[in-house]
This record gives structure tokens, C-alpha cells and sequence, in this order.
């Protein structure tokens, strides 16, 4: 490929969900199978199966699948999928029953009027998240988001999705190879081969065969074929921040077809770590996500079945066989060099801890579809904004992830203890508690317009822990208008919670409806 040549085929190396968005991104957006489209070439590996626990999505899949041409209802249908209208953390404060939301609901007029300043008076009265929002007393009763007649990826309530990767990376594999014009080839790359320029020039297969790229997609996984081993971009480590490095996960199975569908994601603290537990329609999917430096993998596996044996069948719990997933907490150096890009565990991985791991996979392809280099020429600019992007969007991930640590009071163990430890706060996030204290996180706080986690996320994770903003500033503010605004607000906010609340049916009801008659098309 000479610098003047334009980019015409992309080849992905990897599959599972994390291989087959980005195929189908590109695809969608330059209409790949056409004479004229872009050849989307993707390589997987019979031999290697993917991770496979990714099951808890943000709101932006909806956009994802809507950009690919996915229709919800056949989404829902063949990959087990439920909805999500964000995380409740148990047992995060004090380690006992106390429990916060996360919702993914915004509160109204966010940037033009702080709600939490006005709420602060009411903190013994009402949690954050119901003074400003319906969705946690929703989710309190497993209610879906949206009702049977609202037309496919459309809302009543903001969501996204719970899902069965296995089910979902095969689904958009037959997405993108039947409607979207994606080539799928399954083998195993022997060997990486270099231009006289140091790009990749192409890939042998063990079959024999070569295949030529002009851009080169990593999404291989924690091996990082590409990226990792032929290119050997350092890999950063985290761990002085994060300190979560294994984690045990197991699919447990429905007591009962008629059992209530949980609406957000169910994250439980432990001793060392936390459980994640994402309810499917006829599963669940558990796991326990801990440090190794705190705990042993016998004791590790002791506390899930533990846990399991608590909200599913005894005899399942003790018999159970979890599988265990081992990561180094951090990323690479860089996420695109030369003509390769990495996506996905390729480029790095922290603990599943707010479902960040898929919305990265999301974004990345997203960015990469929309900025995909016209030649080799520009391409250099396109992957140093690209780094620039997603190395910025991985320091705000470990620093979100690290508050819901930092703010605990638990002081059962040494693994919270040591959370708390100054010295492994990172300093940017020290510094924003310290402005918290005199004001409720605000959009001005944050740098970029397209965020990962908004300022509400921040006070949404602060007020659920029990945090008190209380300056001098916030008390001497003179502002009856905005105080008589924020009181409307509050008291619309519980007509809204009412409304909702006879409105919606439960998730299980939904899904149920889904499988018989299926959403309205847009």
C-alpha cells in the first residue's frame, strides 16, 4: 500500500462480540458487499473461544444496533437479552444490606439547575436517586423500561441491555455475513507479514492461504496478536489503582420460568472484590471479581458458592464449576500504531465494575467507522487523535471505577482498608473530591464534550455513599428562584415516579410479549 492509495479493506483478526461490532459498524457505515463498499474481511479462530462474560450493556447499544440495521425484536429473541436501566450496589457502604442505584436516567435540566444542592436538606428523607428520578423505584419492582406498543429502541425510561454473549457474538455474526456483506474466514494466523515500511502487509494463515489489508483490526484478546506480540506496544498497569486482577464467573440457571427479571445489573460487595449477578430470562450470569493479592481462588470460590447458594438452588451452588478468567487490570500504551488498531482485551481491560468493557468495544469501532482514513497518507493523524480519545476515556474509566472504592467505609479486610490508602488514589480523582466537598460535580469539572460518565454518573455514585457536599458557597448562595424551580422539579418528579410505576409492565411480562407479537418498527 503506498501513502496515496485509499483504504479498501479492513481486516479483523478475532471474533466475539468485540470483532464482529466492529465488522458490523464498518460494514453498516461503508456499505460493505457493494461494488464500490469497503471490504470488511474478518479471521477467527476455530480454536479459540471468547471470554464470553460481557453480558451488561449501556444505553448506547440501542444507537449500535440501530446503526447496523438489527432489528430489537430479533435482538432480544435470539440472544436472550433483557433490559437494563443501570447497576444497584449492595453492601458497598458499610457491608451490610444498605444498597445504592446507579440509574442511566438523567436528571431533568441537569445543566441548568443542581438538583443535589437543593436535595442535600432532604438527604434523610429521600436517596438522591428517587428525589431526582423514577427509575430506581422502577427498578425496585423489575419493571421494563418501555411497554410492548412503544416502537423498537424507543423509551419510556433511558436503558440498555442484558444479554448472553455467546448467543449475541453469533447473532451479529450472522448479521454481518448474510445482510451487511462481511467476509468471514475461519482459521488460525500463523504468521504477521511486514512491508518494507514496518506496517502489516498481510497474514498467513494456517491453511495456507494470505490475506492482504490496508488497515488491520486487533480484537484477538488478551493474546493481542497484533498489536501485543507482532508490534510490542507495553502494556500500562493499573494495579496500584485497581487492585482486582481474577474473577470466577458461572451461569446459574432459572428456579423457575415465571421468576422476576431483575432491571439493573446486581453488584454485591465482598471481602476482596464484588459479585456481579445479570439476570437473563432463563439464566443468570454470576460472578465474583477479586484481587488475588487479598484472597485465595479456594476462599474466592467459597464466597460465590456462598452467594449462589443464597439466591438459587442449594444443590446448584455446591456442585457448581466456575470458570476462572485472570487479567492485569490496565491498558497498552497506545491503542493504534501504524496501520493496526486495537479493540477490545487487545487493547485493555479493567474489572467489569459499570460495564465499561463493552461500551469501550462501541465507541472504539464507532470512532474508527466514522474516522476510517480515506489513505495511508492521513492515517497516522487519524490514529494519534484516536489514541489521544481512548487513552483519555481509559484514565476517566479507572478513575470512576476507583471512587466507588475510595468512598466506602467497610473495615472488614485489608482490601478496603487499603482502597482508601492515599497512595493509591489516583491524583486527578483526589483532587476532584476535594472540590466535591464545597460543590456537587458539574459538566464544567469534565473536559470533554463526549464523556464517558457524565457528571450526573459522579453524584449518582457520591450521594448513593453517604458523600456531603456542604461549603460555605452552597450555604450562602442567595437563589429563591432557582429553590422554587428545584422544589417543582422534585414535586414532577413524583407524579412522573406514579405514572411510571402504573405504566409499566415487568420486565418479565415485557420479554414475555416480545417473544409472542414482537416491538412496532419505527
Amino acid at each position: 500500500m503506498t501513502m496515496s492509495d485509499p483504504v479498501n479493506t479492513v481486516v479483523i483478526v478475532g471474533g466475539g462480540t468485540a470483532g464482529w461490532l466492529t465488522a458490523g459498524l464498518l460494514a453498516a457505515e461503508h456499505r460493505c458487499g457493494q461494488e464500490s463498499g469497503l471490504k470488511v474481511v474478518l479471521i477467527e479462530s476455530p480454536d479459540v473461544s471468547p471470554i464470553g462474560v460481557g453480558e451488561g450493556t449501556w444505553p448506547t447499544m440501542r444507537t449500535s444496533l440501530q446503526t447496523m440495521g438489527v432489528s430489537e425484536t430479533d435482538f432480544v429473541r435470539h440472544c436472550d437479552a433483557s433490559f437494563k436501566q443501570g447497576t444497584r450496589f449492595i453492601g458497598w457502604l458499610h457491608g451490610q444490606d444498605e444498597s445504592y442505584y446507579h440509574p442511566f436516567y438523567l436528571p431533568p435540566r441537569f445543566h441548568e439547575i443542581d438538583l443535589a444542592r437543593h436535595w442535600q436538606p432532604l438527604r434523610e428523607q429521600v436517596s438522591y436517586a428517587d428525589a431526582v428520578t423514577p427509575q430506581s423505584q422502577a427498578c425496585d419492582r423489575d419493571l421494563a423500561p418501555k411497554q410492548i406498543t412503544t416502537p423498537e429502541f424507543a423509551s419510556a425510561l433511558n436503558y440498555g441491555y442484558h444479554l448472553d454473549a455467546g448467543k449475541f457474538s453469533k447473532f451479529l455474526e450472522g448479521h454481518c455475513v448474510e445482510k451487511l456483506g462481511v467476509s468471514h474466514i475461519l482459521d488460525n494466523v500463523v504468521a504477521v507479514n511486514a512491508a518494507d515500511n514496518g506496517d502489516i502487509q498481510s497474514l498467513s494463515l494456517n491453511s495456507g492461504e494470505t490475506v492482504h489489508g490496508d488497515l488491520f483490526v486487533d480484537c484477538t484478546g488478551f493474546a493481542a496478536l497484533l498489536l501485543g506480540k507482532h508490534y510490542d506496544i507495553p502494556y500500562c498497569s493499573k494495579r496500584d489503582y485497581l487492585f482486582n486482577d481474577r474473577a470466577l464467573a458461572i451461569q446459574v440457571p432459572r428456579g423457575s420460568p415465571d421468576e422476576a427479571i431483575a432491571s439493573t445489573t446486581l453488584s454485591t460487595a465482598q471481602r476482596a472484590g464484588w459479585i456481579w449477578d445479570i439476570a437473563l430470562p432463563k439464566r443468570r450470569g454470576v460472578g465474583y471479581v477479586y484481587s488475588s493479592a487479598y484472597t485465595s481462588d479456594e476462599e474466592a470460590e467459597a464466597d460465590l458458592r456462598h452467594y449462589i447458594s443464597e439466591t438459587a438452588d442449594k444443590d446448584f451452588g455446591e456442585t457448581c464449576s466456575p470458570r476462572q478468567i485472570k487479567f492485569s487490570p490496565g491498558h497498552r500504551e497506545k491503542l493504534w500504531h501504524r496501520n493496526c488498531v486495537a479493540i477490545g482485551l487487545s487493547g485493555g481491560f479493567v474489572e467489569p465494575l459499570e460495564a465499561s468493557a463493552l461500551v469501550m468495544v462501541e465507541l472504539s469501532a464507532k470512532m474508527l467507522s466514522e474516522q476510517l482514513p480515506a489513505n495511508r497518507s492521513i492515517m497516522d493523524i487519524v490514529a494519534r487523535r484516536f489514541n489521544e480519545k481512548f487513552l483519555y476515556d481509559w484514565h476517566r474509566i479507572i478513575e470512576f471505577l476507583k471512587l466507588h472504592y475510595v468512598l466506602s467505609k467497610r473495615d472488614d479486610s485489608d482490601y478496603w482498608r487499603d482502597n482508601r490508602d492515599p497512595r493509591t488514589i489516583p491524583p486527578d480523582l483526589k483532587e476532584s473530591l476535594e472540590l466535591w466537598r464545597y460543590q456537587s460535580p458539574r459538566y464544567q469539572d469534565l473536559f470533554h464534550a463526549d464523556e464517558l460518565f457524565p457528571a450526573a454518573s459522579y453524584r449518582y455514585v457520591l450521594y448513593g455513599m453517604d458523600f456531603e457536599t456542604e461549603g460555605p458557597n452552597e450555604q450562602r448562595r442567595s437563589d429563591v428562584a432557582s429553590r422554587t424551580e428545584a422544589e417543582s422539579l422534585f414535586g414532577d418528579n413524583i407524579k412522573r415516579t406514579k405514572q411510571v410505576l402504573k405504566a409499566l409492565p415487568t420486565n418479565r411480562e415485557l420479554i414475555s410479549k416480545i417473544h409472542e407479537f414482537g416491538f412496532q418498527k419505527i
